[in-house]
């Protein structure tokens, strides 16, 4: 015969308290300089454990060129993504992918990426080109034929970052609760700012001041 248990109705429920994954709701609200909300500023959250940590699932995505810029102009994209980049413009344009800031300077000749697309012909599909992004962290796009081009893409490592809307604010979604680290990037900002220690609590509301002064976009 063969065993039967029976579980009491407390006991399944510390059952399953036990093995379920605490998460939280956590808006980030970011200002500039001038005290204003600060857009497209990228809000990272990693967890304090190791155990807590999660590679984030790579997608596909898609920035055009478009009346001479970057759309959109800065994106947020897990690690190990494929971007399609499409020239809408019916003239060549060039795309060049480097580490953003100091980083950048002090990159060798093969890193980050380099492609051309050709102008949109009438009547035919926009060229293309997919780039894998295999390594983590802020990349600064840039067009040789025009300088005033600029994009960016934040390369993440983990699946809890996102970029603030119009008002400043990034809401992220099943962050672990517990001890973790805040990491706040703009492609404005001089000078790169140290992560900050933060509990995560299940419904949590942070406010981090920056000195970052945002450059007036193309309209």
């Amino acid at each position: 015969m063969s065993a039967r248990f029976l579980l009491r109705p407390a006991a399944l429920a510390l059952t399953l308290l036990s093995g379920a994954t605490q998460a939280a709701t956590v808006q980030v609200t970011v200002t500039g300089r001038d005290g204003q909300p600060l857009a497209d500023a990228v809000v990272v959250i990693e967890p304090a454990s190791a155990a807590k940590a999660r590679t984030p699932e790579p997608v596909q995505a898609t920035i055009q060129q478009h009346k001479m810029q970057f759309v959109p102009a800065v994106s947020v994209l897990p690690v190990g993504s494929r971007v399609r980049f499409t020239n809408l413009d019916g003239w060549e344009h060039h795309v060049r992918g480097l580490p953003a800031g100091l980083a950048g300077l002090n990159a060798g000749p093969k890193a980050g990426f380099e492609l051309r697309l050709d102008g949109r012909t009438a009547g035919k599909e926009p060229q293309s080109a997919d780039v894998t992004l295999d390594q983590g962290g802020p990349l600064a796009l840039g067009c040789h034929i025009h300088g005033s081009m600029r994009g960016f893409i934040f390369v993440a490592g983990t699946p809890w970052a996102l970029k603030t809307d119009a008002a400043g604010v990034a809401t992220l979604q099943d962050v672990p609760e517990g001890p973790a680290r805040l990491h706040v990037w703009h492609p404005d900002q001089l000078v790169e700012a140290a992560p900050v220690a933060v509990n995560i609590t299940p419904v949590t509301a942070l406010a981090v001041p920056t000195q970052v002064q945002p450059r007036r976009r193309r309209p």
